[in-house]
């Protein structure tokens, strides 16, 4: 169906009459005395398990369901999915398919089905809730009393003024439809009182490569009750000449350690990034799939000034290099007078042109995006990702057949990743909030004859440094400004 080369990938379940290389393990369910429900999958070898279940429902295709739970570590040779409030009766039925991640390919096992016919304790022995056994006595033996017949707990409907919604929250159970899941006023006085950020401290590298290194030092500040982060030149931070030596960030770094994300040494032409800026993250402590997304932020004035006000991927299903598991941007608008009027939301699915803004949608101001504030708004469904800029929707884009057929299209080299996922692939998995500032880089700018660096040369970074007393005065308002942020399920 989808040509031969699919097959060379072996990413689909069948190809031209072939069977898969590898099959899933089955899966073992295990409803849990008195509540809840375990999902047991042996470890062969896998770096990601996904269970995805309906209650009494079948399953409508690759849909998420209501279990919908990725897990990233095995625990003693089992991968193990756990719903600890899981209220399940005998006679119940569960629909469910699995995912696994092996060797870097993706594998399914879909069309599961399972009946609940008996309960187990923790340790998997088989509790008789009708006749439970008594308890051991250490006084006169005595007649024991009639057995007493106990059911399972009956499952209580939801709240009358509670619809379940579709958005899917990390480490919570069931939200209400509309319901506010998530703020951040950045009222508080420091970031030591912002437990659900952390700060990047690293060289960014791949896929874009920008001329700045993120920092905390004299880049983030919270004023006036707004997050401020600010581009800082390297040198005035240190001194003059410190973009030709070392800089070791290993201490603190938040990139991998023992690379050039965390320790750089300058050489030639190659300089240590001449500014230092900063990026907060939701990593670890919040993450979402589907939902309301709102911010309101003023975006940072100047030449070659990125704000990054995004959702990125948590655990990179698909790949992390090129923009393979996804990100998503809640506003974009270059610092460039000649860009600002500009402003531009929605995925982005590859590195390179002209799959790189291919789906983002374009909103063009009456004046430039970053005089003043706006509120940024992402909503992001199962089958649709919507655009809006202070309540006035400017975009939408569905993947119709499914973001693989577009971008296979368009020769994107890595579309066949996304065949382990549904049509929103890579779009379908948890995502967590990304604010940040970036400078420059090899791929937001086109070459032309006023940027001072050409994406291809090897000397990109200097030649932009090298041109500093015409983009330094740019500057003038180059604070990404962030007033709040708060999430809501659909």
């Amino acid at each position: 169906m989808f040509g031969s080369a699919i097959c060379l990938l072996a990413l689909v379940a069948f190809c031209n009459g072939q069977p898969p290389q590898y099959t899933v393990p089955p899966a073992k369910l295990e409803a849990i005395y008195p509540k809840g429900l375990r999902v047991t999958v042996p470890d062969d070898g896998f770096s990601l398990f996904a269970f995805h279940g309906k209650l009494n429902e079948e399953m409508e295709g690759l849909e998420a369901g209501h279990w919908s739970r990725d897990i990233t570590k095995a625990k003693e040779g089992k991968w193990i999915f756990r719903d600890r409030n899981a209220q399940l009766k005998i006679g119940d039925k569960i629909y469910f398919w699995t995912y696994v991640i092996k060797d870097g390919l993706g594998y399914r096992q879909d069309n599961g089905e399972w009946t609940v016919t008996e309960y187990v304790d923790e340790q998997g022995n088989v509790v008789d809730v009708v006749n439970p056994p008594p308890k051991p006595s250490t006084g006169p033996v005595q007649t024991p009393p009639p057995p007493v017949v106990t059911y399972p707990p009956v499952t209580k409907p939801p709240v009358p003024d509670c619809q379940v919604s579709a958005t899917v929250v990390q480490g919570r159970g069931k939200v209400c439809a509309g319901s506010l899941v998530f703020s951040e006023e950045f009222d508080k006085t420091s970031l030591k009182d912002m437990p659900d950020w952390t700060a990047e401290i690293k060289f960014p590298e791949e896929p874009d490569y920008p001329f700045n290194l993120y920092t905390t030092n004299g880049t983030v500040a919270l004023s006036d009750g707004s997050l401020v982060i600010k581009p800082v030149l390297l040198e005035s931070s240190f001194y003059e000449g410190k973009i030709n030596e070392e800089l070791d960030l290993t201490n603190q770094c938040t990139g991998q350690v023992g690379t050039t994300e965390c320790r750089r040494q300058a050489s030639g032409a190659q300089i240590l990034p001449p500014v230092l800026s900063a990026k907060l993250t939701t990593k670890r402590k919040f993450g979402i799939k589907y939902g309301r997304i709102e911010i309101r932020a003023q975006l940072p004035v100047g030449n070659w000034l990125v704000p990054e006000i995004n959702l990125e991927p948590l655990e990179n299903v698909y790949g992390s290099r090129r923009y393979e598991s996804g990100l998503m941007r809640v506003a974009f608008a270059k610092g460039n007078a000649v860009f600002a009027k500009k402003l531009y939301g929605g995925p982005v699915l590859s590195d390179t042109e002209p799959f790189r803004t291919m789906l983002l949608k374009e909103k063009i101001g009456i004046n430039n995006w970053n005089k003043d504030f706006h509120t940024y708004t992402l909503i992001w469904k199962p089958d649709v990702i919507e655009m809006y800029v202070d309540g006035e929707q400017y975009g939408s884009i569905s993947p119709g057949e499914g973001f693989y057929a577009i971008g296979r299209k368009n020769a994107v080299p890595h579309a066949a990743q996304w065949l382990s996922g549904t049509i929103l692939a890579p779009l379908d998995q948890i995502f967590y909030i990304s604010l940040g500032l970036r400078v420059g880089g090899v791929n937001d700018f086109a070459d032309g004859t006023d940027k001072p660096w050409r994406n291809k040369n090897n000397k990109a970074m200097l030649s932009f440094w090298n041109d500093r007393e015409r983009w330094l005065p740019t500057w003038y308002d180059a604070n990404l400004k962030v007033d709040y942020v708060r999430v809501y399920a659909l």
